[in-house]
């Protein structure tokens, strides 16, 4: 795959697309001429961002979709099809979070991060990549993780321990299609703390899974430290979409928009290689605490 990825009349697949990283993706991804099919389970703002889009000139469908749902993916996947006949390339995009100590964290917390942060990009990768694999042609999916998938911060372990599945997922995802097709690829998004709609994520929380107890001090604490992280976040989601077609555009696997979090992930190796206790990634400098989106 030595030719860069084409996008101009190209299918595109979003998920979590009525907001944050999503949207961007799908404005960025209508501005090279592709045609789009947006997911999120926020009709109301679905809607409006397919109309935006429409008004801009661009073909976009929209498709309310929870992901945790294997049966709903499934669907966006046909309407995807229907629509335009073939999916190139793949946002498994959806994404929510919880902050707290682990121990904290209730029942429904695990179920419902796990449900979208995990099973979500699971059922993506189940439904469209044997499409794009019939397909023959160029097709590529992005998974979004978080540098939380490569680090362990404290008070994130239900977020942290979802997002490191997806790298693991992906990384696995990634040798498993280099032993079958050299058409379909993918790569690993992992962006720190930008401006985006994840700090609000209770809003999309189900009615059966929200908790019935006040949050804790400790959730408290991790909710306006998250708050204040995503508001100084430096790089815009539209800064973000283009480093990620820039990626996809020259088959780059690793996608790290924050390259200062690097630090912090060779102190995390080094700890593991020389069998030393973990570091805080957060007592580091001030420039490089800027962790998990």
């Amino acid at each position: 795959m030595s030719e860069p990825f084409e996008f101009d009349g190209r299918v595109a697949v979003i998920t979590g697309a009525a907001s944050g990283f999503g949207r961007a993706f799908a404005q960025h991804a209508a501005a090279l001429g592709m045609k789009l099919v947006l997911a999120d389970v926020d009709q109301a703002l679905l809607d409006e961002t397919v109309a935006a889009l429409r008004e801009g000139g661009a073909q976009a469908i929209g498709v309310r979709t929870d992901v945790r749902d294997p049966a709903q993916v499934d669907a966006l996947a046909k309407a995807a099809l229907d629509a335009w006949g073939k999916v190139h390339l793949l946002f498994n995009n959806a994404g929510v979070g919880t902050g707290g100590f682990v121990w904290e964290s209730s029942a429904k917390d695990w179920d419902w991060v796990f449900g979208v942060n995990v099973m979500g990009v699971a059922n993506g990768v189940r439904s469209f990549t044997p499409i794009m694999l019939a397909q023959g042609e160029r097709a590529h999916i992005v998974n979004t993780a978080s540098v939380a998938g490569l680090l362990s911060p404290p008070a994130m372990g239900v977020y942290n321990a979802s997002k490191h599945a997806v790298v693991s997922l992906t990384e696995t995802l990634y040798h498993d299609l280099k032993n079958v097709s050299e058409q379909v690829s993918c790569s690993l998004l992992c962006p720190a703390f930008v401006p985006t709609g994840i700090a609000n994520a209770e809003r999309s929380r189900p009615g059966d899974l929200r908790n019935d107890v006040p949050l804790t001090r400790s959730q408290q604490a991790a909710d306006l430290q998250l708050q204040r992280a995503v508001r100084s976040g430096k790089l815009t989601p539209a800064d973000v979409a283009k480093a990620t077609f820039d990626a996809v555009r020259e088959g780059r696997f690793y996608i790290l928009t924050h390259t200062q979090i690097l630090a912090s992930v060779k102190l995390r190796h080094e700890d593991i290689e020389t069998l030393r206790n973990p570091t805080d990634p957060l007592s580091l400098k001030p420039e490089v605490k800027q962790a998990p989106q």
